[in-house]
C-alpha cells in the first residue's frame, strides 16, 4: 500500500509521533490530532505537519478532523490515556472507568463513525490502524479501566476488520507491551514500533503482538474455550 495522506490521533508524544515520523520521512503528509495544543504544536513544527487539536471522545471534533483530511489514505487511531487507578476493578474510581473508556474506546469508535464513511464513499484503497495494546489480548489481575478498555479496543478492530471484508479498506491492530512513552519510561522505542505497524499495513496484516507472546494469548483462549480459570500470563 502507497501510503501518501495520513492522520495520527495521540499526535504530540509517544507512538503517535513515532508514527507521524515515520510516515513524513517516508514522503507522506500527515495530519497530526492530539488534545494537548501546546506539545501538539511543537510536534507539528517539527514534522513540518498540520495540526488539528481534537479531543477523541468528543465525536464532532473528530468528524472535524476528518473533514480536514479529505483524501486520507492512513487513519491512525492511536490516542489513549493509562488513567490514574491501576488496581483490581473495584479499586477504580467511576470518574476512572468513564474518562478512561472515553478516550481509550470512545476515541477509537468516534474515529470510525467519523472516517470510515468518508473512506467508503471514496472506493479508494486505504487503512485503519488501530493501536490496542497486549494488555488487550492478556489479563492481569491489576490495569483498572486501561485493561478493561484495551480488551474492549481489540473487540472494536475485529468487529471493524470483519465489516470492512471485501471492501478497499484494510484494518491493523498494533498491540504493544510496554514502551518508552509519557505513560512509562521503560519499554520498546516507539520508532521500532511504529515501523512495525507500518510494515504490518502495507502486508495488510490484522494484529502486531510483541514476541514472545503469542503463547500466553493462545493459553487465555484455551481457558475461554475450555472453561478452566484464569492463570497469568506469564
Amino acid at each position: 500500500m502507497n501510503i501518501t495522506n495520513a492522520v495520527v490521533t495521540g499526535a504530540a508524544g509517544g507512538i503517535g509521533r513515532a508514527l507521524a515520523a515515520r510516515l513524513r520521512s517516508d514522503g507522506a503528509r500527515v495530519v497530526l490530532a492530539d488534545v494537548n495544543e501546546a506539545a501538539l504544536a511543537e510536534a507539528a513544527a517539527e514534522l513540518g505537519a498540520e495540526a488539528v487539536r481534537t479531543d477523541v471522545s468528543d465525536a464532532g471534533q473528530m468528524d472535524a478532523l476528518a473533514a480536514a483530511a479529505p483524501d486520507v489514505d492512513l487513519v491512525c487511531l492511536n490516542a489513549g490515556i493509562v488513567g490514574r487507578d491501576l488496581g483490581a476493578p473495584w479499586e477504580v474510581s467511576p470518574q476512572d472507568w468513564d474518562r478512561v473508556f472515553a478516550v481509550n474506546v470512545g476515541g477509537v469508535v468516534n474515529g470510525l463513525r467519523a472516517f470510515v464513511p468518508r473512506l467508503l464513499s471514496s472506493g479508494r484503497p486505504a487503512h485503519i490502524l488501530i493501536t490496542a495494546s497486549l494488555a488487550g489480548l492478556v489479563t492481569f489481575p491489576t490495569g483498572g479501566a486501561y485493561a478493561a478498555s484495551k480488551h474492549a479496543v481489540v473487540a472494536v478492530a475485529e468487529q471493524a476488520a470483519l465489516s470492512l471484508a471485501g471492501t478497499p479498506i484494510g484494518v491493523t491492530m498494533l498491540c504493544p507491551a510496554l514502551v518508552r512513552t509519557g505513560m512509562s519510561p521503560d519499554g520498546e522505542d516507539p520508532a521500532d514500533l511504529a515501523e512495525q505497524a507500518l510494515a504490518a499495513v502495507r502486508a495488510g496484516a490484522f494484529t502486531v503482538v510483541p514476541d514472545g507472546w503469542p503463547a500466553a494469548i493462545t493459553r487465555r483462549a484455551h481457558w475461554l474455550a475450555t472453561g478452566a480459570p484464569p492463570e497469568m500470563p506469564f
